[in-house]
């Protein structure tokens, strides 16, 4: 049977010879160090990332100063502002944790005589390894040309958060994802009765600036909320359709042989999200601890 070009590429990986570890130079301690921040200097990254946090600080001055302070009824404007800025608090944060956590890079150039030793292979086992960055790659890891690394569990390159989504930060991705939908809704929702308010009152009443202004600054902001929440909604179900069935972008665009234990849906939530169910599934600041949720199980 003839195999497909993508599987050649692999399979050529599998005997010993192509792996050539000799080639392979051990990372320096400095570039290994597990005290350093994840950051990928990628200007188109920087620049998508460096637009989110502007487009959300736009929504935060319309809400606030156009919306919610000339308003009349002051537990409108105080149960509505502690809603939406918590809730951008929250995306930023995700959005900020998704961007600086290593998603899970395998460590580069450790494709290495002593580390393939190390592993006491059995006779007939298989390891691959990326030539690219000169690491041995683990099951169901792939490289990414931005970051330069091979990634564990890499669904795709998000330019959004300038950073893979990986093993290690998908969680906070898909929270991302979440908040901007909601405090996108949330923007839509305010707009449409702040139109409403105007409409019945005097223009100049309902807003501390010009009528044109306002106009002007509510109709950006619909468009802006509009087109967020639908990009963020969709990202968010594929990100958890994704997680439920437990394969991530890139296998499903590969079509890539599932050789990895069947989980219960709820199983693959806790592997990404923490074990057991929590408060903490919803927060940035939390590390997911998978507890029982084996991240690999395969099988044999």
């Amino acid at each position: 049977m003839k195999s497909s070009p993508a599987n050649r590429s692999r399979d050529i990986e599998r005997q010993a010879g192509y792996l050539r570890p000799e080639h392979c130079v051990p990372p320096s301690p400095r570039m290994s160090s597990a005290d350093d921040m994840w950051f990928i200097r990628d200007c188109c990254g920087i620049a998508c990332g460096v637009i989110t946090w502007l487009l959300v600080i736009y929504a935060e001055f319309v809400v606030v100063f156009v919306m919610l302070l000339p308003a009349k009824n002051l537990a409108y404007s105080i149960i509505n502002g502690a809603l939406f800025n918590g809730l951008a608090f929250l995306a930023l944060s995700s959005h900020f944790k998704a961007m600086c956590t290593d998603p899970g890079a395998v460590p580069k150039g450790n494709a290495t005589k002593e580390f393939i030793e190390s592993l006491q292979l059995k006779p007939g086992q298989v390891v691959y390894k990326c030539p690219k960055c000169c690491s041995i790659k683990p099951d169901r890891a792939h490289h990414c040309s931005v970051c330069k690394r091979c990634i564990k569990k890499m669904d795709h390159h998000c330019p959004w958060v300038n950073n893979c989504v990986g093993e290690n930060n998908q969680k906070y991705f898909v929270l991302f994802t979440m908040y901007i939908a909601l405090i996108s809704l949330h923007a839509l929702l305010m707009v449409a009765f702040h139109f409403v308010f105007c409409l019945e009152d005097d223009w100049t009443k309902c807003s501390s600036f010009s009528p044109p202004a306002t106009v002007i600054l509510l109709i950006i902001l619909c468009f802006e909320g509009l087109l967020f929440l639908i990009f963020t909604a969709v990202m968010f179900g594929t990100q958890i359709h994704s997680i439920c069935n437990d394969e991530t972008g890139i296998e499903q665009l590969k079509k890539e042989e599932r050789r990895w234990m069947k989980k219960s849906k709820w199983m693959n939530m806790k592997v990404v999200f923490g074990h057991p169910f929590s408060i903490s599934w919803f927060s940035p600041f939390a590390t997911p601890d998978q507890g029982k949720a084996n991240l690999y199980q395969y099988v044999v």
